[in-house]
């Protein structure tokens, strides 16, 4: 990521095909669906020396993570209005992210509605790509069917080993974690770590409308 005098979090997309030219002696962590920045933007000004990326649709929130960047001076910190499979499909340098953060993701909680949640076949097979090999990737849901859905996905992955997840303090703790926790809603945790595995190239997508990239759209209330 290029640092420039006046700080500007906002990423943006000029050829959707070519990968964004990130500072590959720095090291990478990309949060999925980041909100307001809660998360992410503490994690940035903790490590300076580290670049972040939030994944986010809505325009509010990209909004508000950009303020938040400006008013901290957080330099390091960037921001991408697209859809996260896209993103990491085509966007992403090969191997280099060693974190990628998805917290609460929408879970799509009716059956005719699954094949819109991320997690599957093709979210992994681009994940891996652009994760470091021991990379690792962080997941939390308060919907338990939805993580056993996730669960049961990397099981069947040999390119991934499961690891501890990372602890749950308050400090790191999502917009929507807060409001989950505030319900006494349980909270589902799990990590994974890539390994070593055919390093052959992503196949182009193939995407169906609804899913073409697109300025972000609110589905969870």
């Amino acid at each position: 990521m290029q640092m420039i005098e006046e700080i500007d979090p906002r990423l943006h997309v000029t050829d959707i095909t070519k990968p964004f030219e990130f500072d590959l002696s720095r090291p990478l962590e990309i949060e999925v669906g980041c909100g307001k920045g809660q998360f992410l933007t503490r994690e940035a000004k903790l490590n300076p020396n580290c670049d972040y990326l939030g994944i986010e649709r809505m325009l509010d929130r990209v909004r508000l993570f950009s303020g938040k960047c400006k008013r901290g001076k957080i330099a390091n910190a960037k921001i991408l209005r697209l859809e996260a499979l896209y993103t990491f499909h085509y966007l992403l340098p090969e191997h280099h992210a060693r974190k990628v953060y998805v917290f609460f993701p929408d879970p799509w909680p009716k059956k005719k509605h699954h094949s819109h949640r991320l997690f599957g076949p093709l979210f992994l097979n681009a994940l891996w790509k652009r994760l470091e090999i021991g990379g690792k990737l962080e997941f939390a849901t308060d919907h338990k069917e939805y993580f056993e859905t996730v669960l049961e996905c990397f099981a069947g992955d040999n390119r991934f080993e499961r690891v501890e997840a990372m602890p749950r303090p308050k400090e790191v703790w999502t917009e929507f974690e807060t409001m989950f926790r505030s319900q006494g809603l349980p909270i589902y945790s799990a990590a994974w770590k890539s390994l070593p595995a055919d390093d052959s190239p992503l196949e182009p997508l193939t995407i169906p409308p609804e899913a073409e990239p697109r300025e972000g759209i609110e589905r969870r209330i």
